[in-house]
């Protein structure tokens, strides 16, 4: 693997021997994760098929080239989102738990993939490390009821300040605590929901 800055690690290339995450192994660790900072997830179940597919069928695959996932956990949306994007595009994944981010490193074989160790709030200098443009799509599950207003807002500002002129910040909620902080940053919010999630999650499309 190759380390291109503190915190910041590119997978490599797919090596003999190396596993696929279990199903079972990413379980435990969520819902390990879960019982003990139950407000950093938000959930003990990760996001259920319907609900990623609701969110990535919102993405035009073809012009992504840069995608940013904000709390990736176990990798259920991280992996779906690889199996979807160009061979040329990137995705990095940031993620604040360090629990997580080794086992994405350890267990997700993909070059285009790079996991950081950071907040959703750095996203800008993230990239700007890894030389990165500005991004076409934000995709976020982060837990904005359970956090303080002043970060839930810098988190929203700074998504908006990191997109691209034609760029979307996919948001994934089980609440619409986040809603008024996106409808004074965006332009435009659509609005969508998963009933068949574990629980139901509202689904916000926001384009500057």
């Amino acid at each position: 693997m190759a380390t291109s800055e503190q915190g910041v690690q590119r997978i490599g290339q797919w090596q003999p021997g190396r596993s696929v995450m279990g199903t079972c192994s990413r379980m435990l660790l969520f819902a390990r994760t879960f019982l003990k900072f139950p407000a950093m997830l938000g959930s003990v179940i990760p996001s259920s098929r319907f609900l990623v597919n609701d969110v990535l069928s919102q993405v035009e695959w073809e012009r992504a080239r840069v995608i940013v996932e904000f709390g990736p956990g176990v990798g259920t949306m991280t992996q779906e989102v690889l199996k979807r994007m160009r061979p040329d595009a990137t995705l990095v994944a940031i993620e604040l738990n360090c629990e997580f981010v080794a086992f994405l490193q350890a267990q997700v074989p993909d070059p285009r993939l790079c996991v950081v160790h950071a907040s959703a709030g750095e996203v800008r200098t993230v990239l700007g490390r890894l030389g990165l443009g500005r991004a076409d799509y934000i995709i976020s599950g982060i837990p904005y009821t359970n956090m303080p207003e002043a970060a839930r807002r810098e988190i929203v500002e700074e998504s908006k300040r990191a997109l691209g002129p034609q760029g979307a910040l996919l948001i994934y909620q089980f609440t619409r605590t986040v809603l008024p902080y996106l409808e004074s940053s965006f332009g435009s919010v659509r609005q969508g929901f998963q009933p068949l999630n574990v629980l139901p999650a509202r689904i916000f499309h926001c384009t500057p």
